[in-house]
């Protein structure tokens, strides 16, 4: 099939540049934020308030959300710039605001820069944010920080390959696979993935193509699947950028986080080998490691890493870790089979096989969460192509199995629209929508620009859709 063969070519480039299997409509909304709108007059902006709206001066079409923290913003801060795959800008700032405050950090996040931008479009929105932030907020020049997920991951890891003043990258849940081998650039660099991340072997294998190399760079694993990591987990990757200035003796060492830190990362190490996570254990040793060289004395760190990898337990975890690596990979190719073959009760009866065993607890679990975010993907990037190339009856059928794998991300049901569009069917156009918007789809000019939803006999639907978002 001529889509299948689309697919296949085009599988890895969707998966660089948009991963929407990641959509789950969760965006959170702060409750202190500020919505600047089109009039911005004055530089002098309040502290301890997510701004949602601050366009810039020189590119009208560009704005971001901002947060400045309440302590110490009398002098240039460190700033972290933030890229959400969906542009939910004011949504990332609120989960992370309290690591703003206790670091120190500006937080600015584009709302602009989302899945699916070219190259081109990124390089405008970020020549844009980051000139319109250097003229009017207080942020340091020495200390510029990028963070990412998924494809905002990706954008993020591309502005700090491009721009050698940029000093660290936070890739969540995703990267550019091409860094380079060398390691020869400027920024440390910080992954973070969940164990149920359907990228995660793609971030640990960039990670380990760094480790002969000059690059800072570390890896950060936590429970949980292809999302934004919580605020205990970022709390690592910032002390991490504090660490980095320490090093390079931008900022004065600071015992006091230097020994908070260490004793979260004993206690962390200690819960990981009493939950039997011996692996999880020595990463968190080689973290603690790789961030604290040069700061503080690292033989207990040494010792216990030393310990674990000897340890019988770490050996069979370990060796049961290749295992399910193998078996993941072939069960993807049976998978690649499958996908043009359009047998629905195979799906279906694989898709409730795979709701069930990633509910539970363990590694395999876990790769069974990263099994179901794969198809997520997948669905969606067949979807997509079949529905662009109006093959209407096979984007039905993915569709239909995008909604069964993750009925909770919105392009799915966003997706089912524009067929029932097609159809000219208003009243399951509407529910469609409504789901969608439910799964958190907030993209008011893409619902109104659509072409299937500007016939004649949908135009009330759709206004009445549109009319509920902002």
């Amino acid at each position: 099939m001529k889509w299948f063969r689309i697919f296949k070519s085009s599988l890895l480039i969707i998966c660089i540049q948009s991963c929407n299997a990641g959509n789950k409509g969760t965006a959170t909304t702060a409750t202190d934020t500020i919505s600047v709108g089109t009039v911005v007059a004055t530089d002098s902006f309040p502290s301890g308030k997510i701004i949602s709206g601050i366009i810039c001066r020189a590119d009208a079409d560009q704005s971001y959300a901002l947060y400045i923290p309440v302590t110490n913003n009398h002098t240039a801060l460190p700033a972290i710039y933030f890229f959400d795959p969906h542009a939910d800008a004011a949504g990332v700032l609120n989960r992370y605001k309290g690591l703003a405050e206790r670091y120190g950090f500006v937080l600015l996040a584009s709302n602009n820069s989302k899945n699916g931008n070219d190259w081109p479009t990124e390089d405008r929105i970020w020549n844009s944010l980051y000139e319109d932030a250097q003229k009017r907020l207080p942020v340091s020049k020495d200390r510029i920080y990028v963070c990412g997920f998924s494809g905002g991951a990706k954008a993020a890891t591309y502005f700090a390959l491009q721009h050698n003043y940029i000093s660290a990258v936070i890739a969540c849940g995703a990267a550019l696979p091409a860094m380079p081998q060398s390691g020869n650039f400027n920024f440390s660099f910080t992954a973070i993935a969940g164990e149920g991340d359907m990228n995660r072997s793609d971030l640990v294998a960039i990670n380990n193509s760094l480790n002969n190399t000059a690059a800072r760079h570390r890896i950060i694993f936590f429970d949980g699947i292809h999302e934004w990591p919580g605020e205990h987990i970022m709390d690592i990757a910032f002390a991490g950028l504090q660490f980095d200035a320490m090093t390079k003796k931008i900022i004065p060492a600071d015992s006091g986080l230097i020994n908070n830190y260490i004793s979260g990362s004993q206690k962390r190490i200690a819960g990981l080998l009493n939950t039997n996570k011996p692996e999880r254990a020595e990463a968190e040793c080689k973290i603690s490691i790789n961030l604290l060289t040069g700061l503080t004395n690292l033989d207990w760190f040494t010792e216990k890493e030393k310990a674990i990898t000897g340890s019988k337990a770490y050996q069979q975890q370990l060796a049961e870790s290749n295992k399910l690596q193998q078996r993941e990979q072939e069960i993807k190719d049976g998978y690649q089979q499958q996908f043009q073959r359009g047998d629905i009760n195979y799906w279906v009866n694989t898709i409730n096989d795979l709701m069930t065993r990633s509910k539970a607890t363990g590694a395999e679990a876990a790769m069974y969460q990263r099994l179901k975010a794969y198809l997520s993907l997948a669905f969606y990037s067949i979807s997509n192509q079949t529905i662009n190339n109006k093959q209407d009856e096979t984007a039905a059928h993915f569709v239909s199995l995008y909604k069964l794998v993750d009925s909770n991300n919105s392009e799915a049901w966003y997706f089912s629209a524009i067929l029932n569009a097609r159809k000219q069917n208003a009243a399951l156009t509407k529910a469609d929508l409504l789901k969608a918007i439910g799964n958190g789809f907030n993209d008011k000019a893409r619902l109104l620009q659509q072409p299937d939803f500007q016939q004649p006999v949908l135009s009330a639907t759709v206004n009445e859709i549109a009319a509920k978002l902002k």
